[in-house]
């Protein structure tokens, strides 16, 4: 993913870079506009700062692109984005700590994603905070808590879900396992809360509805973020004679399952939601080509221009391999956030939420990405699904390795976005 189109890139960074430098040098009369604050409510330490650290990369590319065009436009002049860490230590309490005080300093804008969990209390925090304080709302815009309940029966005006739901993330896998006949038994694994809960009873429901042949052989969760230790589990996943394993797990849940998968010499198929970053493709080496699946709104090596130009930006911030973890759907989510608050003429949240809903995304300022419509009714993205599996990078399909791991994921099949839609029981009252 090198040469002449990333080199020009870097050139145009060097020129943005130069227009910065112009402009911090301007009289002192010339006051900054004041940035929009985004509060970025999430794990940076504890057992699942590396999924945190991704997202804040992704974050930071995705701000960075807004704010080179020159911020957001707004009647009184544009404004610069201006993104906030906030550690929630993996904890819903502390997260509703930092919560409050993004509140407190008057933000209007909360990202978070890493855990359903967090993300219902933080909805329900923010119903509260928003009636009590009419004047002072704000937005939860969710870009990986996809526990279908947050947008079913615990939606709200509040809360924009930019991540594909469980339900729509499982449907998509099993339609491809479906389809693979050398299955005939199945292993169940997840994490032991709300999401991961979830993740198995639809796995179990979807199964006996696609293939009533596949016997179930195992079905169990395990302690969130607690399991440092997964052999014993890759043992009884071995002992089972499971031939597919499907698991919703992510972080270093997922990478460890996996890794002590490869260690107990489990042969079996992993069907996944995250088994293409975080370590993972390393983690588990020549034994997941052709048998580790994934899926998600995309991954680098989605054919056309928009994936190279999205995973060139990113390379071009963040050099490091072992940083490769690109979201699509975060820098989706700015990029509709600020075309909202534009939209919208202002930062207050109510005026934000009503010019985000129904608002259609067709990718022009990240070259022509797939389109993606924000669904009124729940405030549920609706995207395209790629769901794929890991080879070795290099092979058709797969040019770009994930994390420097030499492996990469090649698309087996694309669901277009409206092939993706469930419907929802969503009863949302509007202020």
């Amino acid at each position: 993913m090198h040469g002449k189109g990333k080199k020009s890139l870097f050139g145009r960074l060097i020129g943005v870079a130069a227009l910065a430098l112009s402009a911090s040098v301007r009289p002192a009369a010339l006051a900054a506009p004041e940035p929009i604050r985004l509060a970025l409510v999430e794990a940076t330490s504890g057992s699942f700062a590396n999924a945190g650290e991704a997202v804040y990369r992704n974050l930071v590319v995705a701000v960075d692109r807004v704010n080179a065009r020159g911020g957001v436009k707004l009647p009184q002049g544009a404004r610069p984005l201006e993104l906030v860490r906030y550690d929630s230590k993996g904890t819903n309490d502390e997260a509703l700590a930092m919560l409050r005080l993004a509140l407190d300093r008057g933000t209007s804008f909360v990202l978070q994603g890493n855990s359903s969990s967090t993300a219902a209390v933080l909805i329900d925090a923010l119903n509260k905070h928003n009636e009590r304080e009419p004047y002072a709302r704000a937005l939860l815009l969710n870009y990986a808590a996809v526990d279908p309940a947050l947008t079913n029966a615990q939606c709200s005006y509040w809360h924009f879900r930019f991540d594909a739901d469980a339900d729509m993330r499982m449907a998509a896998l099993l339609d491809v396992l479906k389809d693979d006949r050398s299955v005939k038994s199945v292993y169940l694994i997840g994490q032991d809360y709300s999401f991961g809960r979830h993740v198995l009873d639809e796995a179990r429901a979807g199964i006996a509805a696609r293939r009533p042949d596949i016997r179930i052989v195992g079905d169990e969760v395990h302690p969130l973020g607690r399991v440092k230790d997964f052999l014993p589990y890759a043992a009884k996943i071995k002992a089972s004679g499971a031939q597919a394993v499907v698991t919703g797990n992510w972080g270093n849940d997922l990478t460890l399952l996996v890794k002590a998968a490869r260690e107990a010499g489990v042969d079996a198929r992993f069907y996944t939601f995250y088994a293409n970053a975080l370590g993972t493709p390393a983690a588990i080496g020549d034994a997941g080509i052709g048998r580790v699946l994934a899926v998600a709104e995309w991954h680098p090596n989605v054919d056309g221009a928009a994936s190279r130009a999205l995973v060139y930006a990113y390379e071009a911030r963040f050099p490091d391999p072992r940083d490769d973890y690109v979201h699509a759907r975060i820098h989706v989510m700015i990029e509709m956030l600020a075309a909202a608050i534009e939209r919208a003429g202002t930062t207050e949240a109510t005026a934000v939420a009503r010019a985000l809903e129904g608002m259609r995304y067709d990718g022009a300022t990240l070259g022509g990405l797939e389109v993606a419509t924000m669904r009124r009714t729940d405030h549920q993205l609706i995207q395209p699904l790629y769901v794929s599996v890991m080879e070795r990078a290099g092979t058709p399909g797969a040019a770009h390795d994930n994390e420097g791991s030499g492996y990469g994921f090649r698309t087996v099949r694309a669901v277009p976005a409206e092939a993706t839609a469930l419907p929802t029981t969503c009863q949302m009252e509007r202020p």
